[in-house]
């Protein structure tokens, strides 16, 4: 690999349904592999991502991460359900000729990366859910207070979203500055997200966090390969939904990091990283 993702310049494709997603890859995949696609969490964009953890995840394979629609430098309108989100995603990948992908969706991303694999199982070989609840889970009707509060305002804090991505503890939080530093000293910085992408963003969070048991059903039609990840005090989304979410598909595999949160893939990403290339590589 030549290039880290902080060096990797923005690229666009034209989909189908007239949107021009823009995105970075990085990463030389074996003759044959299938290539990482990345799902963004709420109000991120394609700064968001970690380099140090991109950069780990494309030893040996393409990643490809990308804005979905109205978010950052992508045109168009950002939807406000989950199920368009992942019809706009499905969009991407066919712009992209992409016949097969793994896909790693984080926090909102992993509730579109459930749904794409219900919509076109055929699309998605294996998936990593991270941060990631079940839709319909009782108790995930919204956020807790302080946690929309921190990462909900129209100007983003960067100490309050240290807040709700990693924990009090001296090594927690070291590590989310350290991260934050990697993500935005880059020459090329994506657009930021709007006030329209945060409200449908929170909107579909809303709405898939309603409460119903037969909703509950849906994931397990899942027959990917998944694994489910979380930090151990993650506020946002608590670790007990991704216990649940990993027990409701069948043959799901769970991991939970320790002294970590909502981050605890940028805190961890070494460790994050090798557990998700042995999970994708595994025969």
């Amino acid at each position: 690999m030549t290039q880290s993702y902080a060096q990797v310049p923005i690229k666009t494709v034209s989909a189908a349904n007239g949107i021009e997603y823009a995105y970075r890859e990085v990463g030389e995949g074996r003759e044959g592999g299938v290539p990482l696609v990345l799902l963004m969490h709420f109000r991120g964009n394609l700064d968001y991502w970690d380099p140090a953890l991109v950069d780990a995840l494309a030893q040996g394979r393409r990643v490809i991460a990308f804005d979905n629609t109205g978010v950052g430098r992508s045109s168009g309108t950002t939807p406000s359900t989950i199920a368009q989100m992942a019809l706009d995603a499905i969009a991407f990948t066919d712009a992209l000729d992409l016949t097969q992908a793994d896909i790693l969706g984080f926090s909102l991303g992993s509730f579109v990366a459930q749904e794409i694999a219900l919509i076109r199982p055929a699309l998605v070989r294996r998936i990593v859910l991270a941060s990631a609840a079940p839709q319909g889970a009782p108790g995930m009707h919204g956020w807790a207070k302080w946690v929309i509060d921190a990462v909900g305002e129209p100007e983003i804090v960067p100490a309050s979203v240290l807040d709700v991505f990693y924990t009090p503890s001296a090594g927690s939080r070291s590590a989310g500055e350290k991260a934050m530093g990697r993500m935005f000293t880059r020459e090329e910085l994506d657009a930021p997200t709007t006030w329209q992408t945060r409200q449908a963003q929170y909107d579909a969070v809303s709405a898939w966090g309603v409460p119903s048991f037969s909703l509950l059903e849906r994931v397990t039609a899942i027959q990917a390969p998944v694994f489910v990840a979380n930090g151990d005090s993650d506020p946002m989304i608590l670790p007990r939904y991704s216990h649940l979410l990993a027990g409701l598909i069948p043959g799901a595999e769970i991991k939970i990091y320790p002294d970590a949160a909502h981050g605890f893939l940028f805190q961890h990403h070494e460790q994050f990283a090798g557990d998700v290339a042995h999970f994708l590589d595994r025969q």
